[in-house]
């Protein structure tokens, strides 16, 4: 049976590494991986295959950055043309990037079955174009396999249920459980000069936080004055830099540490050794409780409401500075019981079930 998996986007590297590996495994199964572009630089697409071990795409569509539209388009283009000639039995989808809404669109209107890996999850915030991608995905998707039981709830209102559905568990926490005793080896730390738990890691990237110059201000000139007493270390998304570029905001602290974006192993060791992280990432706040380090997060809302529930993350909507920074004094204080989350994301044995799912269908 042949499976074509379309991909573009950092977040979904990671999670196709466990899963392309269990199809592998599986036996009677037949990858064709896509990789769209959406992401295509070294640093957030080509060192992820390299470390995680994911095969080289078997077609590479080359889409680029553009505006939502634009992307979404030249995507569904490439898979209208490309999809027939491959004619496979699924094509997989993962996550909510406007890959996955193209990968689910165009196989859908060529009546090929989509498979939908991170199905269920919703913000309930239809401004986050995250949002509609992971709602259109769910809808056309013909099986989708949530990683909790509150997506399973959340899509039983939306009235998808039954054998379309299953709950597998994340397979992000599969990924973290394969490569975190390698990932806590790397010599991170010591290259840029901070001790472990010592400082605070921060990623931003979301563009309801970029493309809005006030937030984008609130959030920097607060991680500007935190990182006076305990220092931040932020990969910083080309989308912030084009948008503190663009925005005109220069931040002035130089304990306020903004370096390129990392590999995912290297990732793993600025998380593994933080003492707070402090994110906009879906994925990243998942990844902070799986290396159990407590997690601020900068938005209105969170898709992963039992992190919230079980008090593993906070949330603040980053309208003023003073907001910001008053939520990071009191989560740098925070001291989760992580004994009450152990089954939140299941086993780590996410990618085998949806493997062996896929074949007996």
């Amino acid at each position: 049976m042949k499976i074509v998996t379309i991909l573009g986007a950092r977040p979904q590297f990671i999670k196709a590494a466990v899963v392309s590996r269990a199809l592998r495994e599986q036996g009677g199964l037949t990858e064709v991986l896509v990789h769209t572009g959406q992401h295509y630089d070294e640093n957030m697409s080509d060192v992820f295959f390299r470390e995680l071990g994911i095969p080289a795409p078997d077609h590479h569509l080359g889409v680029g950055s553009a505006g939502h539209a634009a992307q979404t388009g030249r995507m569904l283009i490439a898979l209208d043309e490309l999809l027939p000639r491959l004619a496979p039995q699924w094509v997989l989808i993962y996550g909510d990037t406007n890959s996955t809404l193209a990968g689910a669109l165009a196989a859908a209107k060529l009546h090929i079955p989509v498979a939908h890996v991170e199905a269920g999850l919703r913000s309930f915030n239809r401004r986050m174009p995250e949002e509609i991608n992971r709602v259109v995905a769910d809808h056309v998707s013909d099986l989708l396999f949530a990683p909790t039981d509150v997506a399973v709830e959340n899509l039983r209102r939306e009235g998808i249920f039954g054998a379309r559905v299953r709950r597998v568990g994340d397979v992000m926490y599969d990924t973290a459980r394969l490569f975190a005793a390698e990932a806590r080896q790397r010599p991170l730390l010591s290259s840029l000069g901070v001790a472990e738990k010592s400082y605070i890691a921060a990623t931003i990237h979301r563009a309801e936080n970029t493309d809005d110059p006030t937030r984008l201000a609130a959030i920097f000139t607060a991680l500007g004055r935190v990182a006076r007493d305990i220092p931040v270390v932020l990969p910083l998304h080309p989308r912030t830099r084009h948008a503190l570029q663009r925005h005109g905001l220069a931040p002035q602290s130089g304990n306020l540490r903004l370096i390129d974006p990392l590999g995912y192993l290297d990732m793993v060791a600025l998380q593994c050794g933080a003492r707070l992280i402090v994110t906009d990432s879906g994925g990243v706040q998942k990844e902070a409780y799986f290396h159990r380090v407590p997690c601020l997060t900068l938005r209105g809302e969170t898709e992963w409401t039992e992190l919230v529930e079980h008090g593993f993350n906070r949330l603040v909507d980053p309208r003023t500075a003073a907001e910001v920074e008053a939520a990071i004094a009191e989560s740098l204080q925070s001291k989760p019981n992580w004994s009450t989350g152990e089954s939140l994301y299941g086993d780590g044995t996410a990618a085998q079930t949806i493997a062996a799912d896929l074949a007996r269908r």
